[in-house]
């Protein structure tokens, strides 16, 4: 029947972890179609190079935006051809999928993610919050007694969650994450230097420059991108102190988000956060200085997580590995085909 596989939907990047194999899929959440005959032409990396690079029959789109499916053909279409990678030869291969989602989806929102799972081939389409699956790929003991406190900052969304005896306690999800710190850069160099970057471009200033507290090692670096004034390209120098500064708004709400939660936590488990910490998946982890400047805003000790961009794909590979014994921190469905 195939072997049971556990995807990871995000707005940036679409993991999948197959069953007794670990992740074999790690590319972005990008579909190139041709709109004269609907055909798919590149899925993931190589899609992903087409985009703001398309003639006009051609549109490279992101199916997922903040987190759930904006255009449910074009998801159906990257799920079936990642499953095709998978069992290549299976035509009959009909695998149980565990999926992950935010864990401020509305029902509508999730059932068309089981939608686009059936029709992409699983026989049975399971749920998982998002940040129940970091915790568990992080490495947290989810079962027992305690709180663990978890921060996932993913392309899309970033969830935040307490969880304790294998559910949520309190949890929130905002749509302030990776996709956000980029558009703050663009629209940044449009204010200060009149000047329009590409989505590609801005992505790579905030990996390369973007920082979320002050270092002593500040970095310069060019870029690249059209004039608004003139029309022509030009260059400008950009500092991490500036890089800083345009990402400041969506930090802000990262770390308000963060106190919110603190807030609505019960205080037998804030007093175990305050011994255990926080812990911070996703993409967004990896940014310089954010697990200093959540520990200075909040007083608490935070640690990133080992494997910060695959832990949301390894905790719902952990479910399809062990299914009865973590059946419980699943969303089940009562659908069968």
């Amino acid at each position: 029947m195939g072997r049971d596989i556990a995807i990871d939907l995000g707005t940036a990047n679409t993991l999948v972890y197959v069953k007794g194999r670990g992740v074999v899929v790690d590319e972005p959440s990008v579909v190139a179609i041709n709109q004269s005959s609907g055909e798919v032409l590149a899925v993931g990396h190589d899609a992903k190079r087409m985009l703001g690079r398309t003639p006009d029959n051609i549109v490279a789109i992101r199916p997922l935006k903040d987190g759930v499916i904006a255009d449910f053909d074009a998801t159906e279409q990257m799920l079936r051809w990642f499953i095709h990678r998978i069992h290549p030869r299976r035509s009959l291969a009909k695998p149980r999928m565990v999926i992950c989602v935010p864990s401020g989806i509305t029902p509508v929102e999730s059932r068309a993610v089981r939608e686009a799972g059936y029709l992409s081939g699983a026989r049975r389409v399971h749920i998982i919050e998002e940040p129940m699956a970091a915790a568990i790929g992080a490495g947290l003991p989810v079962h027992l007694p305690t709180g663990n406190m978890i921060v996932d900052i993913g392309g899309g969304t970033t969830e935040i969650a307490v969880i304790s005896l294998g559910g949520i306690v309190t949890s929130l999800s905002i749509r302030t994450a990776g996709d956000a710190l980029d558009h703050a850069i663009v629209q940044f160099l449009k204010k200060e230097h009149a000047l329009l970057l590409g989505e590609r471009t801005a992505e790579e200033v905030k990996v390369t420059l973007g920082s979320a507290f002050p270092n002593e090692t500040e970095h310069r670096a060019d870029v690249r991108g059209r004039d608004l004034v003139s029309g022509l390209p030009r260059t400008v120098s950009l500092s991490t102190a500036d890089v800083r500064q345009a990402l400041e708004e969506p930090l802000n709400a990262i770390v308000d988000a963060v106190r919110t939660t603190l807030d609505q936590t019960p205080p037998e488990l804030a007093g175990d956060i305050m011994d255990r910490g926080i812990v911070l998946t996703g993409g967004g982890a990896l940014m310089k200085g954010l697990d200093e400047r959540l520990r200075h805003e909040t007083g608490m000790p935070v640690h990133v997580a080992e494997q910060p961009l695959i832990s949301v794909a390894l905790g719902a590979g952990r479910c399809v590995e062990d299914f009865d014994g973590l059946q419980k921190v699943l969303v089940s469905d009562v659908r069968r085909y």
